[in-house]
This record gives structure tokens, sequence and C-alpha cells, in this order.
């Protein structure tokens, strides 16, 4: 069992989902990004993902754009996120899940990538513009290092693609909740609640339902959850507030180690599947 599989398990034996938190890494500058991991650690977040700065971040909306440019600015580069991650593992056994883009990886090379993710303690990997049917090798090669490979669905992913990604995806299935890019909302849509509880049928006792995009409120937990859902993951919200505190870490800290709290504490309940 990986470390995020294990995360899950004992999740659901307290009758929690996984609250998932996204940060660039790099943003606003490398230095900082241990001590804001470890904020939304201390407020509460179970598994956290490690954004590697692409500069064309295609699924990305403004917030986390904003956030990869401000990074690339300080001059982040991909091998700089795994020793950031390093860094993190080193203070906190949370689970770690690495999200470059495939270009980064290619460049350096399908296996050396891997085999460094995983030397600096990565539990996952989320390649956003990698398809199922490419992924084999990937798949092969995370798999000999024991690295969850986690892949995407959404809602246009047919029935019959989804079995093929269900095949490849390891450690949680990162749903995307509606069309479009990143980015905080106000409301959850009743199609997004619609898409949560179809999906919580179709992959139960396969692996684990992590809902991404738009989530950015306790309410939006507290429904998400309700519906079928094992973890949450919330991006934008974190990532704005960092953006509005770049002046002073500590304060963002702090904050960050508060808004993490009251999402984390709306996975608690007793509706929960």
């Amino acid at each position: 069992m990986t470390g995020i599989s294990e995360t899950f398990h004992e999740l659901k034996e307290r009758n929690e989902a996984a609250l998932i938190a996204y940060l660039t890494v790099g943003d606003p500058d490398l230095t900082k990004t241990p001590k804001l991991a470890g904020a939304l650690i201390d407020g509460g977040a179970d598994i956290i993902e490690l954004g590697i700065p692409f500069s064309d971040p295609i699924a990305d909306g403004p917030t986390i754009q904003n956030a990869t440019s401000r990074s690339l600015m300080s001059g982040t580069r991909p091998l700089d996120a795994l020793r950031i991650a390093r860094a993190i593992n080193e203070k906190y056994n949370n689970p770690l899940v690495l999200m470059p883009y495939y270009n980064p990886i290619f460049r350096l090379g399908l296996g050396k990538f891997v085999d460094k993710a995983r030397r600096s303690g990565i539990s996952g990997i989320v390649v956003p513009d990698l398809p199922v049917e490419e992924s084999q090798e990937y798949k092969k090669e995370c798999l000999a290092r024991g690295i969850d490979t986690i892949f995407l669905a959404s809602p246009s992913t047919t029935h019959e693609r989804l079995k093929q990604i269900l095949s490849q995806t390891s450690g949680y299935l990162y749903l995307v909740s509606l069309y479009g890019v990143t980015g905080a909302r106000t409301t959850v849509s009743n199609s997004a609640v619609s898409l949560v509880e179809t999906y919580g049928r179709l992959v139960r006792d396969t692996v684990p339902l992590a809902v991404g995009f738009g989530i950015s409120k306790p309410e939006h937990v507290s429904k998400i959850v309700r519906a079928g859902a094992d973890g949450v993951i919330v991006g934008s919200a974190f990532v704005k507030l960092i953006e509005e505190n770049q002046a002073n870490m500590n304060r963002a800290a702090l904050k960050l180690k508060g808004l993490a709290h009251s999402p984390k504490k709306a996975t608690k309940t007793e509706t929960q599947h």
C-alpha cells in the first residue's frame, strides 16, 4: 500500500475525506514554498500537490497562471521542485504529489525524472497533458518505483475511456468537476454534484475519488463529500491568498493555516459515504 492509499484508508476509518492542497512551487520564490506547504499541513491538509511551473499551463486559470509567472520570474526550474519536495518530506510525513506538464519530464528523460522524484519523497504524479492512451511507459516507470500515477477524468469522459483511465490510475482518480480551467467559484453547481454522484458509483471499490476545479469554500467541500467524494482538491483559493500576501510570508503562512482549517473541518461529515 502506498502512502497515498494509506492516507485515504486512515481517513476513511475516521469518517473523513482528504483535503488535498495545491501550491505552485517557487511562488513567490523557492525559499518560501516549504514554509507555505507546512502551514497548509498544520492547518489540516492531508496531501500536498506541488505544481511545477511551466510556460504554457493550458489547464490552469488566471490565478494559477499568475503564480506560475511569478515562479518562473524568480528562476524556478523543474529540478528545484524536487529539491523543495525533499525539504518538505524531511519535516512532514504527508504524501506529496507532483503536478508537472509532460514537457519537463520529456526533456529530463522519463526514467531519470521518476527516479529523482522517488528519491525526493514524491508519492504520486499528476500529468495533466499526458493522454492515458500514451501512458504505458510512464505507468511502468512509476510502478517500478512505487509512485502512484494519478489520472484525470472530466464531465466529457466517456464510460469506455474511463475504463482505460481506471486501468492506469492509482492513488486516486482526479475528477475535474466542471468544464474550463482551474479557479475558485462562488457556488458548486447541481451538475457538478450529479457528476460526483455518478463517478462515486462508477469507481467505488477501485480507487478513491478526489474532486477539484472550483472548490474553495467549506460548504463546497461538504456538498462534494456528501455526493460521494473521498477527497477534495483546493488550489486557487490558497494560491490567491499567497498572491495577496506576497510582502509578508509570515502573515501568508498564518492565513493559509487558517484557510485550510475550515475546508478540512468540512470533510468530517456524518453523511459521508
